[in-house]
């Protein structure tokens, strides 16, 4: 309900709940108390989506796909207003740790091969967040399994049909491939 509206009143979510108003207010002493749980839950699941990850020991093409699999889920189960969320310094801290995890692992997998090491900084974490946010909206249809399957083989191939065969020239001084006609 708070993804659809933030500003959803106490009552109107009592009421989707099926319980009195009274009942959540007996729980949260007001909505910002109501969102601050609810945040630590969202940010709860991301933590406990990276720990079944294995990030540090799995293989990385392993790892990737729960990982993705996982937050895909998160995603859907918690899709709440990530600036309002991040407001809050203890939510926040405990998020930058996970992005942290995160990018040690992608630079383990860039460090085996997996990804290129020539693309530039934060380049790789920076387009995971963006594919694993638009997932589970765009590719609602799927499983997360199967959205997952898709971020990764954008992730890892991107998007186009030409493949790199050489960084140079043949021997008459003309590209290699079509690639390198765009390169």
């Amino acid at each position: 309900m708070l993804a659809a509206d933030p500003g959803a009143s106490i009552a109107s979510i009592a009421t989707e709940a099926g319980v009195d108003r009274r009942t959540v207010y007996r729980r949260f002493a007001s909505r910002e108390e109501l969102l601050a749980a609810i945040y630590e839950s969202r940010v709860t699941a991301i933590e406990e989506a990276i720990e079944d990850a294995r990030l540090r020991e799995a293989p990385i093409t392993v790892a990737l796909h729960r990982y993705v699999e996982n937050i895909i889920t998160v995603n859907r189960t918690w899709p709440v207003d990530l600036t309002r969320m991040l407001a809050h310094d203890t939510v926040r801290n405990r998020r930058d740790a996970c992005i942290e995890e995160v990018d040690t692992f992608l630079q383990r997998a860039t460090h085996e091969g997996l990804l290129r090491p020539e693309l530039p900084h934060g380049w790789a974490s920076a387009l995971l967040v963006e594919l694993v946010t638009l997932a589970p909206h765009q590719q609602s249809h799927l499983s997360p399994g199967r959205a997952a399957d898709a971020v990764v083989d954008t992730l890892l191939h991107g998007l186009g049909t030409l493949r790199r065969q050489s960084p140079h020239p043949t021997e008459d001084g003309q590209p290699s491939d079509a690639w390198d006609r765009f390169t």
